[in-house]
């Protein structure tokens, strides 16, 4: 089995954004809402404007270590970061920690 390579957080950021507020995005989000109307998970597969505004705030204002590291960072780590860009913690945790799977896919 090989690792995928690792792309920076960046590319991963572009990667996210592909589908934001597009019409094939808003009905694969749709796919993934809950009873509530809630599709935070897919968060991942299309943002919203917003959303990705977000996350594009929060990576903006990472160290170069913690863009580096950003698969490995700790839970007060990003709560530091999503803090400190003034952003929903939450969707920047779901983002670090897709963004760490991702680099730890196998094929």
């Amino acid at each position: 089995m090989a690792i995928i390579n690792k792309i920076s957080v960046e590319q991963y950021l572009e990667k996210v954004g592909r589908f934001s507020d597009n019409e094939y995005g808003k009905l694969i989000r749709n796919q993934f809402k809950d009873i509530k109307g809630s599709s935070e998970l897919a968060m991942l597969a299309a943002p919203s404007t917003e959303e990705l505004e977000q996350l594009k705030k929060a990576v903006a204002i990472m160290t170069p270590n913690e863009k580096q590291n950003a698969g490995n960072l700790t839970d007060e780590q990003t709560q530091r970061i999503a803090a400190d860009a003034q952003i929903d913690p939450a969707n920047f945790a779901i983002f670090i920690n897709g963004y760490a799977l991702h680099c730890k896919r196998v094929l």
